[in-house]
């Protein structure tokens, strides 16, 4: 369990005694996109000390949040079933969350799990469901990404693979998704530099994905 303890009999209160406590979600987020080693985490958090990152697997273990599994000699963090139903929460929090965010602070990073998050908060299958499927090597930042869109399901991975469209930039990958800049403008402006393919997929991409600023 959690350190803190507030005192209260409610479900809020429950929920954050299990996972309120900094780090915690964050932990969680990376682990929506898939099993992580504790150096793989690590990475991911570059700020967190370890011996925080310790005790949060600890308390979000004892929570019943994650386990650990053995594999190939080494160990593993995964979500049990009960930390996946968290997904629908880290992702309506991150929708929350954007509406404030401004542009990223000199020391603000950008990292494979936290744009991989970003895409799925922001993906809408109702709008992909009528759309040809796409497949987009999005190189944001630090992170490259193979996003892949076929009909209402979505697929974010690392890695390389055919694309129709291949296109790299930043932080102000928000001002794209949030409608702030239109495609054909981020384009010409510099904002979005097409790698391969047609730019005019771009206007596919940022009609998949939306977040309302």
């Amino acid at each position: 369990m959690a350190a803190r303890d507030y005192g209260q009999y409610c479900g809020v209160t429950q929920a954050l005694e299990l996972v309120g406590e900094r780090w915690a979600l964050l932990i969680v987020r990376d682990l929506l996109v898939g099993p992580r080693r504790y150096g793989e985490l690590a990475a991911g958090l570059p700020r967190i000390p370890s011996n925080i990152l310790a005790a949060r697997l600890k308390q979000l273990q004892e929570a019943g949040v994650i386990r650990r599994v053995p594999r190939s000699r080494i160990i593993i963090y995964e979500l049990t079933p009960y930390g996946h139903e968290l997904e629908p929460v880290v992702l309506a929090l991150g929708a929350w969350g954007f509406k404030a965010l401004g542009d990223p602070r000199d020391e603000q990073i950008i990292t494979p799990d936290s744009m991989t998050m970003t895409l799925r908060t922001a993906f809408r299958p109702h709008v992909a469901a009528d759309l040809p499927p796409t497949a987009y090597a999005a190189r944001l930042g630090p992170a490259d990404l193979l996003v892949r869109v076929d009909g209402p399901t979505l697929d974010v991975t690392r890695g390389d693979g055919p694309v129709d469209l291949a296109f790299a930039t930043g932080a102000e990958i928000r001002r794209l998704i949030s409608g702030e800049l239109a495609p054909d403008h981020a384009i010409a402006t510099g904002v979005v530099e097409v790698l391969h393919g047609p730019g005019n997929l771009l206007d596919r991409f940022a009609s998949t994905f939306h977040l309302a600023a």
